[in-house]
């Protein structure tokens, strides 16, 4: 039979002992349907997600809530929106019990000296001309100067078949002002123009992300093989879809058979009551999801099945530790 010892050599096996004992539990909270700006294809806004509930407003309800997650086993909270940074208070309350990561488009800057190590995301949608096609304004050029040389904090760049050879000018951008970067796909939810990836531009894209990595490597927080994933769309040979991705809400699930999934995955509404089916959205056609995290955690809960050799339990270790780098679970 094989195990991690015998397909792995020392170095591997020191890296799989690392992240083997790390454990990680998320889940997702809507911090506030509320945001200062309106992207084109943004899921939480072209799903009608802003609408399913009403914020709840009293901060005592959120910590409380906060402290029956961590009692739920949530070691990792993931705070999107709307805008986090709308809501410091509430974003603080989690901040202040358990590892959290703020998922924000960077136009209000997040006070060091209040959260001086959590870690941050911002949001990158490409070019200025792309930015502005898509988001009203080109983010990059107010939330580097707020972050630039941060340790805790990286861009979340949003590739667009736009930018199929132009990514390099970005990612030399980004590591100008002394920042990370992680790579992924816009999935267009709402049908724009001309930003719909066909086989071809994923194809090139793969390629273009390929050779960043090799480029960047202390800028580019990536891996190969989720190049290979987030562009094909399988997994050894298995499709992603509805009846693979492991970011569905437990208590929506009712897959028969279920399959691997994120332990107490849930997605919260800013009600703290009402539950959404995933990651993304119900109005998102899994088959064509391109989001990034789902198809990390997609690897990440198969790892017996890429027990098949020494190269894809290497793979594996790659996923799962740029995941674990991402939430700053190991260190850059």
């Amino acid at each position: 039979m094989k195990t991690v010892s015998s397909l792995l050599d020392d170095h591997w096996y020191e890296r799989y002992r690392k992240i083997s004992k790390l454990n990680i539990r998320s889940s997702i909270y809507d911090v506030t349907n509320r945001c200062n700006l309106r992207c084109k294809g943004c899921f939480f806004f072209s799903s009608g997600e802003h609408k399913a509930a009403d914020e709840e407003m009293d901060l005592g309800r959120w910590e409380t809530f906060i402290d029956s997650e961590m009692q739920r086993g949530v070691n990792l909270a993931i705070l999107i929106g709307g805008e986090p940074t709308l809501c410091l208070d509430r974003v603080e309350a989690f901040y202040q019990r358990l590892p959290t990561f703020c998922a924000t488009n960077g136009l209000i800057r997040v006070p060091r000296d209040r959260f001086p190590d959590m870690m941050i995301g911002i949001s990158l949608w490409g070019s200025e001309t792309d930015e502005t096609v898509l988001r009203g304004k080109d983010t990059f050029s107010i939330s580097s100067k707020h972050y630039a040389g941060d340790p805790y904090t990286y861009y979340l760049y949003t590739i667009t078949p736009k930018q199929i050879g132009k990514t390099e000018r970005i990612i030399r951008k980004i590591r100008d002002v002394g920042l990370k970067v992680h790579m992924q796909l816009l999935s267009n939810d709402e049908g724009v123009d001309g930003f719909s990836w066909s086989p071809e531009e994923l194809d090139a894209i793969r390629a273009e992300m390929d050779a960043m990595l090799d480029a960047y490597p202390e800028t580019v927080i990536s891996s190969k093989y989720y190049h290979e994933i987030i562009t094909t769309g399988k997994m050894l040979g298995r499709p992603f879809g509805w009846m693979e991705c492991p970011s569905v809400t437990i208590t929506m699930d009712n897959r028969d058979p279920r399959p691997r999934r994120l332990t107490n995955f849930i997605r919260w509404a800013s009600d703290l009551k009402t539950m959404h089916r995933c990651c993304t959205s119900e109005t998102r056609d899994c088959s064509t999801c391109k989001d990034g995290a789902a198809h990390m955690s997609w690897v990440m809960v198969n790892k017996r099945a890429h027990m098949r050799s020494t190269k894809d339990l290497q793979n594996w270790i790659e996923i799962y530790e740029m995941f674990a780098k991402l939430y700053q679970f190991i260190p850059w």
